[in-house]
Order: structure tokens, then C-alpha cells, then sequence
């Protein structure tokens, strides 16, 4: 039998989650159905971002279900990371 924690994870899929500095913004790319999955990918979207002029790139690689894909500066201030 399967305990809450279990069942919980199992309702959300893995996603990257890419914060970058310049411009100050969050986006989601996914989902994904495995971490493996997300990480073979996770690359080609910090190299999209950098070659759009991103800097200061940071990817992670979450389980979560990210209500909205990409936030902008100003929303950064009010809303935390959606997969905390």
C-alpha cells in the first residue's frame, strides 16, 4: 500500500525550472515523465536562454506542477518559486 508522501509525488510530473538574472525571470519547461527525461533536456533550454541573451543561468531539475510557465521581474517580488 502505497503512504501519503508516495501518492503525493506520484501527482506531479518533473519539470526544469530555469531561473535567470537577466532578465530576472523563472520559466518551466516540461513536464517530463522521469528526472532522467528532464535532465537529458535541461541543457538545450539554458542553451535556447543563453543564445535569447540570458545570463546568470541556474537549472534545476524538479517534481512539481508549476501553475504558471514563465514569470517576469515584477511577479518575482510577490510570488515564490512554484515548486518550493
Amino acid at each position: 500500500m502505497m503512504n501519503l508522501f508516495q501518492s503525493n509525488q506520484l501527482e506531479f510530473a518533473w519539470w526544469v525550472e530555469i531561473n535567470t538574472n537577466i532578465p530576472r525571470c523563472i520559466y518551466y519547461f516540461g513536464p517530463f515523465d522521469s528526472e532522467k527525461e528532464a535532465q537529458l533536456y535541461k541543457s538545450g533550454y539554458v542553451e535556447d536562454l543563453y543564445q535569447e541573451e540570458a545570463r546568470d543561468i541556474v537549472a534545476l531539475v524538479k517534481q512539481c506542477q508549476p501553475d504558471v510557465l514563465t514569470i517576469f521581474q515584477e511577479k518575482l517580488e510577490v510570488l515564490p518559486s512554484m515548486c518550493d
